[in-house]
């Protein structure tokens, strides 16, 4: 596999007990350093971290976003933000009270202004509340004011206490159909309903697929390319059946994968002529804010600025 470099469009910086376990299931630990390590040998230039903090502060009397912090605090100043990771600012769906949306959205926006802010996650399924429910809707008009995409958690749940309904691929095209002119994610190819999260994306111009978190751990080869062989010949199908790969992201969800491994897997199950887009012009293309912060790195350039005029 030959790309410029390798962009994992949905990982986890977070530093939490239960990442901690399964990090270390996946064959590494749940830390700055470990990260570091695994981008310099598997040559990853960007990564998208997607916010899982909480008990961040209220500015506004909304809800606050939920953010990264296993480098150390993060702050509005934005102490120790690694230069090549973004984040997407994670929301607390069932937390936005009656009358809060627009109060939440002033909430986000100051964090969207800042260069390594990339998009907005939301997380169905573990909260019990829809994708295009209207307390989100000024959180999409942010998404399109800013000109970022929404990801959207779809398909399993880590936690039985999740709801599935909730997180069913489905939903997202009623948000799409809602907001045309706003870029939503469907993550971890909405698995297990795969054929359902490429047929949205194919009705949907405006939605893209990421495909991570499909294996968890630290999977040997022969589970992948023999065990899983039925798996893989299915996603290939349905991913054919999409036909944009321009719209397909590798994915990771570290630290719940061996990153080796995944990668592996990834480039196994993607057609050759395709990988350049997967592992990297993809990401480009839907977080657009990666290439002017990949050119800053490169160049040591001043990073750019998203305040409004």
């Amino acid at each position: 596999m030959t790309v410029p470099g390798i962009i994992d469009a949905h990982m986890h910086y977070f530093d939490v007990e239960g990442f901690r376990e399964t990090a270390l299931a996946a064959g590494h630990e749940n830390s700055a350093a470990c990260w570091r390590k695994i981008c310099r040998e598997n040559g990853i230039v960007f990564a998208v971290a997607m916010g899982n903090t909480m008990d961040e502060p209220s500015f506004y009397g909304g809800v606050p976003p939920r953010l990264i912090d296993l480098a150390g605090p993060f702050d509005r100043e934005h102490y120790n933000q690694p230069d090549d990771i973004g984040y997407c600012l994670g929301v607390m769906s069932e937390e936005i009270g009656e009358g809060q949306a627009e109060a939440t959205a002033r909430e986000f926006e100051p964090y969207l202004r800042e260069p390594h802010c990339l998009g907005i996650k939301l997380y169905p399924g573990y909260n019990k509340v829809y994708a295009n429910d209207r307390r989100h809707w000024p959180l999409f008009e942010l998404a399109r004011a800013y000109d970022v995409p929404v990801a959207i958690h779809c398909g399993d749940t880590a936690r039985p206490q999740g709801l599935l309904k909730y997180s069913h691929p489905l939903n997202v095209d009623e948000a799409a159909v809602t907001f045309p002119d706003v870029t939503f994610v469907i993550c971890h190819v909405g698995n297990p309903w795969i054929l359902d999260a490429c047929e949205v994306a194919a009705k949907d111009p405006n939605v893209a697929l990421d495909l991570s978190g499909l294996l968890a751990g630290n999977v040997k080869p022969l589970l992948i390319y023999d065990d899983n062989r039925g798996y893989i010949r299915y996603l290939r199908t349905w991913l054919n059946y999409l036909g944009d790969y321009g719209r397909v992201m590798y994915g990771s969800d570290w630290p719940l994968v061996n990153i080796p491994a995944y990668i592996r897997f990834i480039a196994h199950t993607v057609p050759e002529e395709y990988h350049e887009d997967v592992f990297y012009r993809s990401a480009l293309r839907i977080y657009k804010r990666i290439g002017p912060l990949l050119k800053a790195q490169n160049e040591g350039s001043p990073l750019p600025s998203y305040a409004r005029k």
